[in-house]
C-alpha cells in the first residue's frame, strides 16, 4: 500500500511544492487548504503522516492538531512562519511530533518525514505487546481496548485517554491541572471538576468498590495516581 501524507497548507505555491516533492519520494500526497477541510481529509483518508501549517483559515493548526491527536495516532509535522518559541512549545504540547519554521529546505523536510514515518512504524511494531495490567484489569494499547476479568469494558474516548495516560505513568501522581493539560489539551476551557467527574466514572467501571478504590487513588491535596 502507498504511504499517504496529508498536507494541510493554505499557501497554494507551497502546497503544490510539498505535494510534488513528496510524490517524487514515492508518497501519495493529499492536500487541503484550510483547517476544517484538512480535518475532513484526515478522517476520510486516514493518512500515515500529516504536514500541518500552524496559521490556517477557518480552523487554526493548533486546533486541528488537538483534534487529530484525540481521534487518531498519526505523526504530525507542524509548519509555521513564526519563530516564536512559545508557538513551538504549544504545538508540541498539543501533540505535534516535530516542528519546522519557514522558510525551510525541502531536503530537510523530506528527511524529517522519513524519520517520523520510521519512528511510527517502530512504535507500531513495539506496541503489539504493550498490555498494561492492574488487578483484574488489562489495558491493550495496541488494540485500544480495555477488559476487566476478561470482559470488554465500554469507555468513552476521554475516559480511555485518561486511563491510558495514568497507566503509562503508573504510580506517578498528577494534579488535576496536569491531567487537564495532558489529556484534554492546552486550549481546554473547562475546569478541574471535569477530571473528578471522569475519575468517578472510571472507578464505577474498573473498581470492585468505587467508594474504596484500590487502583485510581486520590492523593489528598495533590491529585490522582494509578496503582495495582
Amino acid at each position: 500500500m502507498e504511504t499517504t501524507v496529508l498536507i494541510i497548507e493554505d499557501d497554494p505555491n507551497l502546497q503544490r511544492t510539498l505535494a510534488y516533492n513528496l510524490s517524487r519520494e514515492g508518497y501519495r500526497a493529499v492536500t487541503a487548504g484550510d483547517g476544517e477541510a484538512g480535518l475532513e481529509a484526515a478522517r476520510r483518508e486516514k493518512p500515515d503522516l500529516v504536514v500541518l501549517d500552524l496559521m490556517l483559515p477557518v480552523m487554526s493548526g493548533f486546533e486541528v492538531c488537538r483534534i487529530l491527536r484525540q481521534e487518531m495516532n498519526v505523526p504530525i509535522l507542524m509548519l509555521t512562519a513564526r519563530a516564536d518559541e512559545t508557538d513551538k512549545v504549544v504545538g508540541l504540547e498539543m501533540g505535534a511530533d516535530d516542528y519546522m519554521t519557514k522558510p525551510f529546505g525541502m531536503r530537510e523536510l523530506i528527511a524529517r518525514v522519513h524519520a517520523l514515518l520510521r519512528r511510527a512504524a517502530a512504535r507500531e511494531t513495539a506496541v503489539v505487546t504493550d498490555v498494561i495490567a492492574f488487578g483484574d484489569v488489562e489495558l491493550d494499547l495496541a488494540r485500544h481496548r480495555i477488559t476487566r476479568d476478561g470482559a470488554l469494558l465500554e469507555l468513552t474516548p476521554k475516559e480511555y485517554d485518561l486511563l491510558a495516560f495514568l497507566a503509562r505513568n503508573k504510580s506517578f501522581v498528577f494534579s488535576r491541572e496536569q491531567l487537564l493539560d495532558k489529556v484534554w489539551g492546552y486550549e481546554y476551557a473547562g475546569d478541574t471538576r471535569t477530571v473528578d467527574v471522569h475519575i468517578r466514572w472510571l472507578r464505577q467501571k474498573i473498581e470492585t468498590d468505587p467508594h474504596r478504590p484500590t487502583h485510581l487513588i486520590t492523593v489528598r491535596g495533590t491529585g490522582y495516581k494509578l496503582e495495582g
